[in-house]
């Protein structure tokens, strides 16, 4: 039987991809007493595409926050292979974003808008969460945003 976020995913039309293998050297997660670490999870498509380019130069906000998106559901994915069932979580405790900008590029927050509104979508009150946004020179595979997560459990 589907737990309560699963039917919320139903609702909203969201299906969460798979969860990504990490790209180098590192875990996708770690967990210790009842806090779940996720990794960097970067603008990946389920079908493989890379989002990539820089905010300020060839992507634009609404881009930079659809690639936020991107990372939050596979955060979700993360989550889900880690603890088997969504409903454990009982709060997204932080998620720190990294955008992929010119020096003169200031609208970080908005771009990180992206995944904080879709995990409070998903989540409810569980989903609201302290939060980093923050400008970067480059990024792995020249993607846009890369965000990890915070995530307390039982």
């Amino acid at each position: 039987m589907a737990g309560k976020v699963e039917k919320r995913l139903a609702e909203l039309g969201i299906e969460l991809p798979d969860a990504p293998a990490p790209a180098a050297n590192y875990v996708p997660f770690t967990m210790h007493n009842g806090m779940l670490i996720v990794s960097g999870q970067i603008s990946k498509q389920g079908d493989g595409t890379m989002m990539t380019g820089k905010l300020g130069d060839s992507v634009d906000v609404a881009g930079g926050q659809a690639a936020a998106r991107v990372c939050a559901l596979a955060i979700l994915a993360q989550a889900k292979a880690a603890l088997g069932d969504l409903d454990r979580i009982t709060q997204v405790l932080k998620l720190q974003g990294f955008v992929n900008a010119t020096p003169d590029f200031t609208e970080h927050p908005q771009v990180i808008n992206g995944a904080s509104d879709v995990i409070a979508e998903i989540l409810g009150d569980a989903g609201k969460h302290a939060r980093a946004a923050v400008g970067m020179g480059s990024l792995p595979m020249d993607v846009s945003v890369e965000i990890d997560a915070m995530i307390a459990y039982e």
